[in-house]
């Protein structure tokens, strides 16, 4: 499979006018559909994360897929660590968001795919670093986010559902574990054909969140 370039014109459409239907058009997808997605698909998704930017071009980031038994599996690392974060929680200010945790898990459990994410440059947030490391992990976070984006909206061209999660993080040290490798657990991406179409979040006007100093 040749998925090298991300411009493949799937539906007949000019490029740019499908590209920026997927900004305006993307959902976050919390109900999945039972049908798989073929290898083909999966990687034109994972290639635009490829091509992302990234600070230096270190390409900080390595991209996990994980699907049928191998799934199940993580996903019970991640429902242990949930359960134990109930009765010894490593986040003490933000227990009133493990429902929304544990929602997040059936929604990773019902997608076809579930795509772990790790800086590959990154240490555990556990970890103590120096000023210099701290800013060349806020430079590669930003450079994950965009290789990130680029799968959402590829997804989306594609035809396929994105969940981006970030809930990884109340079981980061049974994720991790499991995974077995050294780098830094960002999050995860559930991809899968949508069974649902929601409707559009609220957003902030753009005269709210932009100041021009143009002169």
């Amino acid at each position: 499979m040749n998925s090298n370039n991300i411009n493949d014109n799937d539906n007949g459409k000019d490029d740019q006018n499908v590209l920026c239907d997927s900004i305006y058009q993307r959902r976050s997808i919390r109900k999945y559909k039972k049908e798989g997605i073929s290898g083909e698909i999966l990687e034109k998704i994972l290639d635009a994360a490829r091509v992302a930017p990234s600070g230096k071009n270190r390409q900080p980031w390595k991209f996990l897929v994980y699907g049928g038994e191998e799934k199940k599996e993580i996903l019970k690392k991640m429902r242990a660590g949930i359960k134990r974060e109930l009765k010894e929680p490593l986040f003490k200010d933000s227990k009133r968001l493990l429902p929304d945790a544990d929602n997040t898990l059936r929604i990773m459990m019902s997608a076809p795919i579930v795509v772990f994410v790790l800086n590959t440059n990154g240490v555990s947030p556990m970890e103590t670093i120096d000023m210099d490391g701290r800013f060349t992990e806020i430079c590669d976070s930003l450079s994950i986010g965009a290789a990130i984006e680029n799968m959402l909206l590829r997804a989306q061209q594609l035809g396929i559902g994105s969940l981006w999660i970030g809930n990884t993080c109340f079981a980061y040290k049974e994720l991790t574990d499991y995974i077995g490798r050294s780098g830094q657990l960002v999050g995860a991406v559930a991809l899968g054909y949508p069974d649902e179409n929601p409707d559009a979040r609220p957003r902030k006007k753009l005269e709210d969140i932009v100041e021009y100093h143009i002169g």
